[in-house]
């Protein structure tokens, strides 16, 4: 399934300037993935810096969330704190 992934404002310099990209993957996990494999640049902000945002809801740590068909996600600098 394709998706189409908006890159926060840090991101887009790593992806060839395009804020937004489209993916194919079904979960979390594999987006993130590819994405890492697409662009070499954003390996380690995905692995450190990134919460991803489907369809209104943020996931952190959760990178086995399969991704429902047309939906809409961000990638997110992870706020720290509490």
């Amino acid at each position: 399934m394709k998706v189409e992934v908006t890159l926060w404002a840090g991101l887009i310099p790593l992806a060839d300037n395009q804020k937004k990209v489209s993916v194919e993957a079904t979960t979390i996990r594999e987006l993130l993935r590819k994405l890492g494999e697409r662009y070499p640049g954003l390996k380690d902000p995905i692995k450190n810096e990134v919460a991803v945002v489907v369809d209104g809801t943020i996931y952190r740590d959760d990178w086995s969330k399969e991704l429902p068909e047309g939906a809409e996600v961000f990638l997110m600098r992870r706020l720290v704190g509490g």
